[in-house]
């Protein structure tokens, strides 16, 4: 579903992204672990075609997204640290929008059960996105992914800032889409959630992936250890 090979970017004389090779197959969720500036998000920009690759492709269902970025854009759904919403909207209104946006159109019915579906009821859609927490906001984010039927999910440091209750219950969703056969590449900082979440951890460093391990394969301890013994290289 995702594929890297020897992806690169380069700024000048820095290297952001080194030859990255990487596939993700439906209903995997591979977690991107490292420092700021390891090039998690990097990764994720050029899977999105925000940037261009300096060398290398990045593709979706079997298409470059430099030569396809409107039709793999289709089958992606994007959350980043901040999901972008529409502040003066309702949550319903919003998922309305941006699924009509990626050429979903739905009653209203439909759209409240995928509100249901991410844990966000109908009291929560009839609310201006200004008064949403930021956990609410990452569901809104899932549910614009079911509502576009997204195949392939890219998140960039979702759980950042989330409580431990909304953080599980961000992780049990992911869960949920992986188990419909959904692609997920996730960056984060957050160790136990890749562990609780990921199928597999990929760690970063300098631009390189350094290490892959099925998470099945690791203790939470044992992936700390591991991550820590690569930092300290």
């Amino acid at each position: 579903m995702l594929a890297a090979k020897t992806l690169t970017k380069r700024y000048n004389d820095m290297i952001a992204l080194d030859a990255l090779d990487l596939e993700i197959e439906p209903g995997e969720v591979f977690c991107l672990l490292g420092a700021n500036g390891a090039g998690k998000t990097t990764t994720i920009n050029l899977f999105l075609n925000f940037v261009a690759p300096s060398s290398g492709t990045a593709t979706i269902k079997g298409l470059d997204v430099t030569l396809h970025s409107i039709e793999t854009k289709k089958y992606v759904a994007y959350i980043p640290e901040q999901v972008m919403l529409y502040r003066n909207l309702t949550g319903l209104e919003n998922l309305e929008y941006f699924s009509a946006l990626a050429g979903h159109t739905y009653p209203r019915k439909a759209l409240l059960g995928f509100f249901d579906r991410v844990g966000l009821g109908q009291h929560a859609a009839a609310k201006r996105m200004a008064v949403y927490s930021k956990g609410m906001r990452q569901k809104v984010g899932i549910a614009i992914a079911i509502a576009k039927k997204a195949e392939a999910l890219l998140l960039d440091e979702p759980t950042s800032g989330l409580d431990p209750k909304a953080s599980n219950e961000f992780s049990e969703l992911l869960k949920s889409l992986s188990a419909s056969g959904v692609a997920v590449l996730m960056a984060t900082h957050d160790l136990f959630r890749a562990k609780e979440t990921g199928t597999r951890v990929g760690i970063m460093k300098r631009g390189r992936l350094v290490a892959a391990h099925e998470t099945k394969d690791l203790g939470h301890r044992d992936l700390e250890r591991i991550y820590l013994e690569h930092m300290h290289d």
